[in-house]
Formats: C-alpha cells, sequence, structure tokens
C-alpha cells in the first residue's frame, strides 16, 4: 500500500467540499485508477471523476501528469477543472 495526498482546485474544491485528503492505494496504482476510486465516494465525487478522462487536468509532484501515471509513496497529486482562472 501506498500513502498519497490529494488536492482539489478551483470548482472542484468547492463542489466536493474539501481542498485535500490523504488515501491509500494498492502498490501500481495509477492516476485513472485513483479516479475511480474517487468517483465511488459519492454523487459529487461521481459526477466530478466518472469522465476524468475527458475533462480533468491533473498534476503529480507539481508537474502535469497523464492518467497512466503509477502512483508512488507520499505523491502529491492536484486535480483542476479544464479551465481554471487566475
Amino acid at each position: 500500500m501506498i500513502k498519497i495526498k490529494i488536492f482539489f482546485f478551483a470548482s472542484f474544491k468547492e463542489r466536493l467540499k474539501c481542498s485535500e485528503i490523504e488515501h491509500q492505494l494498492d502498490d501500481g496504482a495509477t492516476i485513472d485508477s485513483l479516479c475511480g476510486v474517487l468517483a465511488n465516494r459519492g454523487a459529487d465525487w461521481y459526477a466530478v471523476f466518472s469522465e476524468a478522462k475527458k475533462t480533468v487536468k491533473v498534476a503529480c509532484n507539481q508537474q502535469m501528469a497523464e492518467m497512466t501515471t503509477v502512483l508512488k509513496q507520499g505523491d502529491e497529486i492536484a486535480f483542476f477543472p479544464p479551465v481554471t482562472g487566475g
């Protein structure tokens, strides 16, 4: 098992009513599998993460990442909606 920290920004933070969580995943988990786990947390989570491959921007350790990125112990994952204003 690995432990990661997950951050949510902009409208995701508002919709999910949190800005960050910690989560444990199996070794070898990818960002795609993390999205599947998050989608199962409830209706709002499902709405954000069920179609994540098409709409969500994601970073791993402050670098833009792909859904196929394999997660490691201590990684910090950040999810952004497709358009984030500044």
